[in-house]
């Protein structure tokens, strides 16, 4: 999931709410910052443009600050804007709710933001952590999850609210911990940056809360607080309503926060919590993200852009595949859809066959999304392989419509002809009919189960047909007369 597709999805959540929720959300500056961080550029602009301007702004002057091909962008951003109710028209004017325009003021000149970005301790923490520590916590919490979700062997599972939120979002399925497997939407999930797929527990996480009473606000506000806060800092509970501290366990089982012991009077955001809004952090996937994001804190040289997931695979024609990773994660999610052979200290080998394939399809996984985890975790001299190679094509004939195929279209289009084969085939409870005395029997008794409609399969052949368990006796009874009369 991209960036834009995580922000819409947010936004989709927050324009459903009544206008009355959408107003008690702006009385938070640190809310109104964190929605103001997920609109468009362009409605961005429009609110920057009008939050200091006193005069009032024609309807018609959007237009004007418009390029004429920004049509489409400025329908866009005025239909962002007016859903969250943050602008309105009157007799062709337009004008910014008052109450995001007074917390958004505030946020941007200093004045009167309260404890809506967090209270500072005042007191010296004697078991206080750094940063190494919050990161290694994080990522240990996160990749729990996600060990969990593709089946791996681990010494403790998620807690029962980590399991509940799993399997109501749709990315598993199963009542016990035991049993429950990972679906489509749970592949699709592991595809995403580590901000998506956040979001996508956390927007469960709200939708569960408003079953459970619990005030959607202060829900809210505590997340997108917890986006604003300072890495490495410790945080007082004095501010936070009663809500927002019985969601404390949830967000320590996330990795989002930090506490010594549930008792504990502060908490520490890690950096998953810090980067909620930030743009800054399209991780491709937890496991190589936050190792990166460990190795670097360890030389202090972290930076959120550096750690986009570099391509570690390499797969041949004959499909055996190289996946250069020591990480668990990535091995475990592989074994999901690759027969795995053999394990080095830094590189796994394995093959793709229809029987390690036809185990994913089963188990809900589709085509595309083999392939589209192949081609976004390819190793960089296969993208470079399949790059010259357009080039050399586009330089032959400019008017190609060829696009760039990192993976040989020969294992692209096996894996899809592998679906297509499931596809075709369909299960039948049933009953099979053979071993018949004469040709004249089969066809009299295969005829009359065509004829009731009960017929699944047969084969003139080899004398045998298939029928439905419901016509199973139906037939039974019309052999036993004919037999009879024979008699």
């Amino acid at each position: 999931m991209s960036s834009y597709l995580f922000k819409s999805n947010v936004n989709e959540y927050l324009e459903g709410l009544p206008e009355s929720v959408q107003s008690r959300l702006y009385q938070s500056p640190a809310t109104c910052l964190a929605i103001f961080r997920l609109l468009p550029s362009l409605s961005k602009f429009f609110i920057t443009s009008m939050i200091f301007n006193e005069k009032p702004v024609v309807v018609r002057d959007f237009d004007r600050w418009v390029k004429p091909n920004g049509k489409k962008e400025l329908v866009e951003a005025l239909r962002s804007i007016k859903s969250l109710h943050l602008l309105k028209e009157n007799n062709g004017i337009a004008i910014l709710n008052p109450v995001f325009r007074k917390s958004f003021k505030n946020v941007l000149t200093g004045a009167e933001v309260g404890n809506s970005f967090g209270v500072l301790c005042d007191t010296d923490d004697a078991h206080k952590v750094g940063i190494e520590y919050l990161d290694q916590y994080a990522a240990n919490k996160w990749e729990t999850i996600l060990h969990f979700m593709v089946g791996t062997e681990l010494d403790q599972t998620p807690s029962p609210g980590v399991l509940s939120l799993l399997t109501h979002s749709g990315l598993m399925e199963g009542k016990t911990p035991k049993t429950m497997t990972i679906t489509n939407e749970g592949f699709q999930f592991l595809l995403q940056d580590v901000n998506a797929q956040l979001w996508t527990l956390l927007l469960q996480y709200l939708r569960m809360a408003e079953s459970l009473q619990m005030d959607p606000v202060d829900v809210l506000n505590f997340i997108f607080m917890l986006g604003s806060l300072e890495l490495g800092k410790d945080y007082s509970l004095s501010a936070l309503s009663e809500t927002q501290v019985n969601m404390l366990e949830d967000l320590r089982d996330y990795g989002l926060i930090y506490q010594r012991k549930s008792s504990s009077r502060r908490f520490y955001p890690t950096r998953l919590a810090t980067t909620l809004t930030s743009d800054t952090t399209t991780l491709r996937s937890a496991s190589s993200a936050m190792n990166k994001v460990i190795e670097n804190a360890k030389h202090n040289a972290y930076a959120p852009s550096d750690i986009e997931n570099s391509g570690t695979i390499i797969i041949e024609t004959n499909f055996k595949l190289y996946a250069y990773t020591n990480s668990p994660l990535q091995i475990a999610i592989l074994n999901l859809f690759v027969h795995l052979k053999s394990r080095f200290s830094n590189l796994v080998t394995g093959q793709l066959t229809r029987e390690s394939i036809r185990k994913a399809l089963v188990s809900g996984i589709t085509a595309e999304q083999i392939i589209s985890y192949l081609e976004s975790h390819a190793h960089p001299q296969l993208r470079r392989a399949a790059e010259e190679q357009l080039e050399k094509k586009i330089e032959y004939d400019s008017n190609t419509n060829e696009k760039l195929n990192i993976l040989q279209p020969t294992i692209a289009d096996q894996i899809k002809l592998w679906q297509l084969e499931l596809d075709r085939i369909q299960a039948f409870d049933g009953f099979l009919f053979t071993d018949f005395a004469s040709e004249q029997e089969y066809q009299v008794l295969s005829k009359y189960a065509e004829e009731i409609g009960v017929l699944l399969w047969n084969d003139s052949t080899k004398k045998k047909f298939f029928v439905t368990k419901e016509g199973n006796a139906q037939v039974i009874a019309f052999a036993n007369r004919k037999l009879r009369k024979k008699v």
